[in-house]
């Protein structure tokens, strides 16, 4: 994949600033371990869900020969952190900007990348849940299940069917494969809490 320095800046400012909100949003914002804690856990849960449903993206659109880099959408990044301190959380961090010329299957495989990726990291994350609980391991079956549950529902989530959220593009494409997508998002959503 091929990177400019300017998306690498918006990558990881989106990165930083989605952490913090969910630190926000679960603990409140405060000088001490347990918020930089908080701060840490999210880096490592919803940050890599996000950086890497974006690189899914943009991974898929590169390899239809598109141009592909991601923005961060700074009032939505803003709007994430103000809303956070009401413990609400509406993610809208930024999105992969793909110029070039794809049909209807293409922009559908496209659209499914990033959230087939949230499963993939939800369903590792679900499988050391699993071993650390057997191991009954108590901080770490903590920060498992929190990364397990929010891949599931960033999966979930994005493909709700409206507006400009991936659900969309690959209802259009393959119905059958979106409702694969939705019963997998579903069942570890479940299976994140049942564990």
């Amino acid at each position: 994949m091929k990177f400019s320095r300017i998306e690498i800046k918006h990558l990881t400012i989106a990165w930083l600033i989605i952490s913090l909100a969910f630190a926000i949003a679960f603990t409140g914002i405060s000088f001490s371990l347990k918020f930089l804690w908080a701060v840490l856990i999210s880096f490592f849960t919803v940050g890599i869900g996000f950086i890497f449903h974006e690189l899914g993206h943009k991974y898929m659109a590169q390899k239809y020969h598109c141009v592909a880099e991601f923005r961060a959408n700074y009032p939505m990044l803003l709007l994430a952190i103000i809303l956070s301190f009401l413990g609400f959380i509406f993610a809208a961090p930024g999105a992969v900007m793909i110029n070039g010329y794809v049909n209807l299957k293409q922009r559908g495989k496209i659209s499914a990348a990033g959230p087939f990726m949230n499963l993939v990291i939800a369903l590792f994350f679900i499988i050391f849940l699993i071993i650390f609980k057997t191991l009954n391991i108590e901080a770490i079956v903590n920060i498992l299940f929190y990364g397990a549950l929010i891949n599931s529902w960033l999966a979930l989530f994005n493909l709700l069917p409206f507006g400009i959220l991936d659900g969309n593009k690959i209802l259009a494409w393959n119905k059958s494969y979106y409702g694969i997508l939705i019963m997998v998002s579903v069942l570890f959503v479940v299976v994140s809490y049942l564990i």
